[in-house]
């Protein structure tokens, strides 16, 4: 296991440099696609806030719409955590925009790490891509899949469902040997390395600077970035996690009136500004929203209750944190990062 090169895609995200912290910490080598050589530096100091050192870290360009530097990516790696692909503040106009990046990156991934040799390829997908268009009547869990012909599903879920559906195909048609396991969180939270973080804690970010006045009504569930990361690295090198998907959720969920007093009680002064009052629900249903970040994540907000992380618990031995501390942890690191108002 020690000193095996694994590639990650999208080092300077949210995501991806919490991957690159977990196998650094474990031992592996790691070399990351950046769109621009200019990036490098803003990896590292990722990598060095996350406690590790990015001395080792091999740097290549790609572009996910771009078949130029994929082969160059993958050359002599052990296995490849396929990351990028972003969650936008606002979804565009154009679904395209997101899907056909989404879609085509994981194919040109795959490829590539099929025709040099790579063992696994795990991908970042989504909770997206499993709890939409359709309702099992029970909790949702791996074997459930997105209906893309549901009307209203935002860009962002079908880029997911899309990309993922595509990357299962091509394992079944064209692998050729190539193993691959995917990771399909829930919201994303835990502490930002930096100024690049999921849209959740953004969310976190406009309650404590009190941008909003007054909370969402209804729940979220939540799963902390560390353990996402931690589960990308149980589901690249355990012999049973080949051809399986993996729900990372954690605990149960937490209503966002809940999520306030969490902060305030815990944050004291430096959560004054969180608002306490909850916003009524027939102004919701009448289509007021708190934020943008909001707007982006609500969809999951309501589907994903119930969803467990049994399999990935039973399979790999996973033991995510509880939503309360992967709060915690995104709230604290932006006091630390200076982002929170005095």
């Amino acid at each position: 296991m020690s000193g095996e090169l694994v590639l990650v895609t999208g080092g300077t995200g949210f995501v991806g440099a919490h991957c690159i912290v977990a196998l650094l910490r474990e031992g592996y080598r790691v070399r990351t696609t950046v769109r621009s050589l200019d990036r490098a530096g803003q990896v590292r100091d990722l990598v060095r806030a996350g406690g590790e050192d990015p001395t080792g870290i091999e740097f290549v360009v790609a572009d996910l719409m771009q078949d130029d530097g994929w082969l160059d990516a993958v050359d002599g790696t052990r296995y490849v955590l396929h990351v990028a692909s972003p969650l936008p503040v606002r979804q565009p106009k154009d679904a395209n925009d997101l899907i056909e990046p989404a879609r085509e990156g994981v194919l040109r991934v795959l490829r590539a790490a099929r025709d040099t040799g790579v063992r696994r390829v795990v991908q970042t997908s989504s909770f997206a891509a499993i709890g939409y268009g359709t309702d099992p009547g029970r909790p949702f869990t791996e074997v459930d899949w997105t209906d893309l012909t549901a009307p209203h599903l935002t860009p962002y879920i079908q880029s997911k469902t899309l990309a993922e559906r595509a990357a299962w195909e091509f394992i079944e048609r064209e692998g050729a040997g190539l193993e691959f396991a995917t990771v399909n969180p829930v919201v994303i939270f835990g502490p930002a390395l930096g100024a690049d973080f999921s849209t959740s804690i953004h969310v976190l970010l406009r309650l404590l600077n009190g941008k909003v006045p007054a909370v969402p009504p209804g729940t979220t569930t939540g799963v902390d970035v560390r353990d996402v990361a931690d589960l990308h690295v149980l589901a690249m090198r355990h012999p049973d996690a080949a051809g399986e998907r993996f729900l990372a959720v954690a605990g149960d969920p937490i209503s966002f009136h809940d999520m306030a007093m969490l902060l305030r009680r815990h944050l004291g002064a430096d959560a004054r500004h969180v608002p306490t009052r909850t916003l009524p629900r027939w102004l919701v249903r009448a289509g007021a929203v708190v934020s943008p970040e909001l707007r982006a994540i609500a969809p999951q907000l309501r589907r994903a209750r119930g969803a467990s992380h049994e399999k990935a618990t039973r399979m790999l031995g996973w033991n995510p944190r509880t939503p309360q501390e992967a709060i915690l942890a995104s709230a604290r690191s932006l006091l630390e990062l200076g982002l929170v108002k005095p």
